[in-house]
């Protein structure tokens, strides 16, 4: 897919259709009343006569309008105007790509991009509208032994900026969204692999291809054997029980100053997980191979930032293992000794992921560590209390949960912050080893999280729990969804101090 922009009229566009917005009640946007001049009143005809509202998402797909260049004009309806907002700006430009890729028009200009969106610039609307298109374009079909693929796809568009000034913001955002877009691909891609092919050593796999494909980029995989040399015994247990080895990748991406202390991201990278011996029920078990959300959301943010060169260093860990019954499985009443030298009785060996992570989170100790982050599809409690719109977020240093929240709200990939308060520690508190690894049904997200906080008293941490927001679930919308990498991707720009705007 290829995009540009440019600043022009409409009338001199030539094109195999031109993107114009219609607001409520039937009233043309500033672009579409110059397209109606030009027409002589064409346009304006047809929504006195009812063919189109304006309500949002709402389409009429005109061809050889009068005394306009392009083959064809396609309206869309933008809701009220001075009212449109994040997400029907989203929806709307999704609406508008799936129009475009199911007529056959291979090439497009849009003029939404200068729609006013309350609170939003140039760069904001140009850099979402390529996220936008890239995610509605995005399939997964490489398993399929058919694919059915459209006749004539869509393959070029054209955003259109108020001014020529904001050409170069333009290009900057599409090059930022182009390199979000890829990383959330990956994320999706990985996410989306079967279990059968995606294990902890193909992670792994899917690391090194980094490290062929950017100098900046460099990658070690960490085996049981190693593991258990540094007392991992923790992470190695949640393994024991599969064939698959437990392999944990580490991701060095090296843009900033040599000794500059590197930002950390630890994704949870359960392949599969069956619950081992406190087995989950079979409904809905396809979808555990979404566990490693955590982790392709990490490596997905390693390709971004790489792809963008931002003058930063930031480390990945995918913290792979299979989680599986087995004559050699990890049980309930077992008490493990962690890289800390913390001990944790297993209450539920379905509580894997924070059994993985807390060793995990041990290791990075030794990168000396500016700020880390881990990640992980942790809790269905998280999904019970924010759904599918918002990752759950919790903080031990706050600066870094605003900062978080912040690139949240600029991504459109937002999160909502939870308290991580000493009171909740009690419901971990164990008569046989310093704690569990279950806090009960009440407050699940935030006693997971207490738990991790146990091990990451050295440094500057945040968890994001993504259950809700790493995979929709079901039918034929069933997928990865590539959250968290534009959140994740927005937080090291803002601290890579990169602007908007390349001529600032």
């Amino acid at each position: 897919m290829e995009f540009s922009v440019k600043s022009g009229s409409p009338e001199k566009q030539r094109s195999a259709c031109i993107v114009v917005g219609v607001y409520e009640p039937r009233r043309l946007s500033p672009i579409g009343e110059q397209l109606d001049q030009i027409s002589e009143g064409y346009i304006s005809n047809l929504l006195r006569r009812g063919d189109l509202e304006g309500k949002p998402g709402q389409t009429l797909l005109l061809h050889h309008v009068p005394n306009v260049l392009s083959e064809r004009v396609l309206l869309v309806g933008c809701g009220k105007e001075r009212e449109l907002d994040d997400k029907q700006y989203k929806q709307i430009i999704s609406k508008t790509i799936n129009t475009l890729n199911e007529t056959g028009a291979m090439e497009a200009v849009c003029f939404l991009t200068e729609q006013h969106v309350k609170g939003r610039d140039t760069y904001w609307k140009v850099r979402q509208a390529v996220e936008t298109t890239q995610d509605c374009l995005y399939t997964f079909n490489e398993l399929k032994s058919k694919k059915s693929d459209p006749r004539r796809p869509l393959r070029k568009i054209v955003f259109n900026v108020p001014t020529r000034r904001e050409l170069t913001i333009g290009e900057s955002a599409i090059e930022h969204g182009l390199a979000i877009a890829s990383g959330a691909k990956l994320c999706k891609d990985v996410a989306n692999m079967p279990p059968n092919i995606c294990n902890p050593r193909y992670l792994g796999e899917q690391a090194k291809s980094l490290e062929t494909e950017f100098d900046k980029v460099t990658v070690n995989l960490v085996g049981e054997k190693e593991m258990e040399e540094l007392g991992m015994h923790s992470y190695l247990a949640v393994g024991r029980g599969s064939a698959n080895e437990s392999v944990m990748s580490v991701i060095h991406y090296n843009g900033g100053v040599e000794d500059a202390a590197p930002i950390v991201l630890v994704g949870k990278g359960l392949t599969f997980d069956s619950g081992g011996i406190s087995i989950k029920p079979g409904e809905g078990m396809d979808e555990m191979k979404y566990d490693m959300g955590g982790a392709a959301g990490v490596i997905g943010t390693m390709r971004s930032i790489a792809e963008m060169n931002l003058p930063i260093n930031v480390i990945g860990v995918l913290a792979g293992c299979e989680n599986m019954p087995g004559s050699n499985a990890y049980r309930p009443g077992d008490i493990l000794t962690t890289m800390s030298g913390q001990t944790v009785e297993v209450l539920n060996t379905d509580a894997e992921g924070r059994l993985v992570l807390c060793d995990a989170l041990t290791y990075v100790e030794a990168f000396d560590p500016d700020t880390v982050i881990d990640v992980a599809t942790l809790t269905g409690a998280c999904i019970i209390a924010l759904g599918a719109h918002a990752t759950g977020m919790l903080s031990n240093h706050n600066p870094l949960a605003h900062d978080l929240l912040k690139a949240g709200e600029q991504s459109g990939d937002r999160a909502w912050q939870l308290p991580l308060w000493d009171d909740y520690h009690e419901q971990l508190d164990s008569p046989f080893a310093d704690f569990t690894n279950l806090g009960g049904r009440a407050a699940g997200t935030i006693t997971a999280a207490c738990f991790l906080s146990k091990f990451t008293k050295k440094y500057n941490w945040a968890h994001l729990d993504i259950a809700g927001t790493a995979w929709r679930s079901g039918g034929k919308n069933k997928g990865a969804t590539g959250r968290p990498v534009p959140m994740l991707t927005q937080y090291l720009i803002n601290r890579a101090g990169v602007s908007e705007n390349p001529q600032d």
